[in-house]
């Protein structure tokens, strides 16, 4: 009948669409008192396919806005009703139009053309597909093209970190010789490109398969949001991203670890994350070896033998999972605690392994 406050249920609060008064937030959190809920999420959510909200005069991050959270902080501070903040708008993840390209989520792009060796070659390399004008190049390598070409590991789009899909499985299928390509032929042409894709090259005898490697945003934003704020999403695999995600999208105040004591990263939605600018290092320093020779795996081909693929292929993802841990849900932790704040996740279905980015969290 009277439980304890640290024992009463909490509810989530959406503030919707900039719909947001004063005298709302006070019924709702006497109202909240009065039943005996402890506490509340708050969501600043807006529009999106299930809902028609009419937007409310109350932009995100705007003095008024900032002045609300604040008489929140302080009216649920006089009912005794805890407060905890989602880190964006919307509901997944963390983003918001403070977040440009760069900092934004980046995904593995690429392009590929035939050249016949034996002599000079001199030719601008396609560039990879870019989104919102944004692209950055990884490497160049070049490889002696197999006899059997069209040989392709079994779910590589899966196994390279842009599917979600859980239980992936080694492809046991014998891999043809004529289908692998060892280590050692993968060459490295990276400095031979000038910055306008022309690469100048001596190619060796034989065919040969040029691939140039990129990066780009994934174009994910949070959602869903009002469109004040409404953006693209972090690079889960980067801190300097994710600072510029606290410094200029969360922003706790100064009744942060009173009433207002949490802050909660809810379920993620927003797909793949397969590179960051420190990728290559991270790799190496996490799995012991460079990853430039075993980058066309990441495209299905078989580099040294199927085994060997699958395994990079394996670390490659198990990197990505080790960077969500440490760069996104665990720095968002350490900097929730730095501010005197609890962190809270959802930590499921996404590209990272779930209890490791699950022990990050205080809740």
């Amino acid at each position: 009948r009277n439980p304890p406050p640290q024992s009463r249920p909490h509810t989530w609060w959406h503030w919707m669409n900039g719909n947001i008064t004063k005298e709302g937030i006070t019924a709702d959190l006497e109202a909240m008192a009065r039943v005996g809920v402890g506490g509340a999420q708050i969501f600043n959510v807006g529009d999106d396919s299930s809902c028609n909200i009419p937007a409310g005069p109350v932009n995100y991050l705007t003095p008024e806005w900032l002045d609300l959270v604040q008489h929140a902080a302080a009216e649920a501070k006089r009912v005794g009703v805890e407060l905890c903040f989602h880190n964006c708008p919307g509901w997944s993840s963390s983003g918001g139009p403070w977040i440009t390209p760069e900092q934004s989520m980046q995904v593995v792009v690429w392009s590929e053309i035939a050249v016949a060796g034996g002599k000079r070659f001199t030719g601008k390399l396609p560039q990879p597909a870019a989104r919102q004008g944004f692209y950055r190049d990884i490497a160049v390598v070049a490889f002696p093209t197999p006899a059997d070409n069209a040989f392709r590991i079994e779910q590589w789009g899966n196994k390279n970190g842009s599917g979600q899909s859980y239980g992936i499985q080694p492809d046991r299928r014998p891999v043809p010789a004529a289908a692998c390509v060892p280590p050692v032929a993968v060459a490295d042409l990276t400095g031979k490109m000038q910055p306008d894709g022309t690469l100048a090259w001596e190619a060796p005898a034989g065919n040969w398969t040029v691939m140039r490697f990129g990066h780009t945003t994934t174009g994910k934003t949070n959602h869903p949001a009002p469109l004040s704020g409404r953006g693209l999403e972090c690079d889960k695999l980067s801190r300097e991203a994710l600072d510029v995600h606290w410094n200029r999208g969360i922003q706790p105040g100064p009744l942060a670890g009173q009433s207002l004591n949490n802050i909660l990263i809810d379920s993620y939605e927003v797909g793949a994350n397969t590179w960051t600018p420190k990728f290559r290092g991270e790799f190496q320093r996490l799995r012991g070896y460079d990853l430039l020779a075993f980058l066309p795996a990441l495209c299905g081909r078989v580099i040294g033998d199927g085994p060997t693929s699958e395994r990079f292929l394996w670390d490659y993802r198990r990197t990505i999972g080790d960077l969500f841990a440490a760069n996104y849900y665990g720095y968002f932790a350490e900097k929730c605690h730095a501010a005197g704040l609890l962190c809270s996740t959802e930590p499921y279905d996404g590209p990272f392994e779930c209890r490791a980015v699950g022990a990050q969290a205080d809740i």
